[in-house]
C-alpha cells in the first residue's frame, strides 16, 4: 500500500488518541465485550501504530541521507574518469587499447557510440523506408555505473604503460573509490528496504481488514453509538472523527 502522502497516517493516530479519550470519558458506560474495543487495548493499538509512524519517519529520514551521500560520492566520477582516459591516451599505448578502453567509458558517462543522424540522414532512411528510431544505450544507473566502472579498472590495472604520477588517477585510488561508492550504493539499497518493511508493517496496524486501528475505530463508533443511540450527544462526539484507507 503507497500514498502521496504521508499525512493522513498521522492523521488517523490523532484522531484514534481522541476517540479513546472519549471512551475513557464515558467511564462504565462504555464497557463493550469484544475485546479489541476495551480501553486497555484501545491504548495497545495506539501505541503500536504511533511506534510505526515514528519508525518510519526514522527509517525515511536515513533513507534521504543515504541516497544524498550517494549522489555526493558518485557526482565527481564522469570528469574523473575522462582525466584517466586522457592520461591512458598520453601514455604508450595502441589505438587498439584506448579505444577499448573508450568503449567503457562511453558507457560509463552514457554517451552513445553512435553519432545522431542528422537531418539530412534522417530523411534518406526515410526516403528508403528505413526507421530512424535510435535505441538509448545511457547505461547510468549506479548498479551499471559501479559494473562498468569495476571493468574500467580492471582494463587499466592491465595496461602496463597505464602509471600516472596523479594520486587521484591510479589504479589503487580508483579501486579504493569504486569499494567506497559500491558501500554507499549498497547503504541505499539497505536503507530502501528497511522503509519499505516499515512502511508494510504501519500499514497493516493501521489498515489490515478487522484488526487494524481504521477498522478498531469504525466499530469502537459503532458500540458508542449502540449504546447512547445516533442523536446522542457521546456519538455526535465521536461520529465527526474520520479514519480513511488509502487508496492501494
Amino acid at each position: 500500500m503507497t500514498t502521496n502522502s504521508e499525512t493522513g497516517h498521522a492523521k488517523n493516530v490523532a484522531n484514534f488518541s481522541t476517540l479513546i479519550t472519549s471512551a475513557t470519558a464515558l467511564g462504565t458506560a462504555y464497557n463493550p465485550s469484544k475485546e479489541a474495543l476495551k480501553p486497555a487495548a484501545l491504548q495497545s493499538t495506539l501505541t503500536a501504530a504511533s511506534n510505526s509512524l515514528y519508525n518510519v519517519n526514522t527509517l525515511r529520514t536515513a533513507y534521504s541521507n543515504a541516497v544524498a551521500a550517494r549522489e555526493f560520492a558518485f557526482a565527481p566520477l564522469s570528469k574523473l574518469i575522462t582525466r584517466s582516459y586522457y592520461a591512458l591516451k598520453a601514455s604508450d599505448t595502441t589505438s587498439l587499447v584506448d579505444d577499448t578502453a573508450k568503449t567503457i567509458v562511453r558507457k560509463l558517462q552514457g554517451t552513445s557510440a553512435r553519432a545522431k543522424f542528422t537531418e539530412e540522414e534522417k530523411q534518406a532512411l526515410e526516403a528508403e523506408g528505413k526507421s530512424t528510431t535510435q535505441i538509448s544505450t545511457s547505461q547510468m544507473s549506479f548498479d551499471l555505473r559501479l559494473e562498468n566502472f569495476d571493468k574500467y579498472i580492471k582494463t587499466l590495472a592491465s595496461i602496463e604503460f597505464y602509471n600516472p604520477n596523479e594520486e587521484d588517477l591510479k589504479v589503487s585510488t580508483l579501486t579504493a573509490l569504486y569499494n567506497d561508492l559500491r558501500t554507499k550504493n549498497s547503504e541505499v539499497i539497505t536503507a530502501a528496504v528497511q522503509l519499505s518493511n516499515a512502511r508494510i508493517n504501519r500499514n497493516n496496524l493501521l489498515y489490515k481488514p478487522l484488526t487494524g486501528l481504521v477498522d478498531i475505530a469504525s466499530d469502537a463508533k459503532l458500540y458508542i453509538k449502540s449504546v447512547f443511540g445516533p442523536s446522542s450527544p457521546q456519538y455526535k462526539q465521536v461520529s465527526k472523527l474520520n479514519f480513511i484507507t488509502p487508496r492501494q
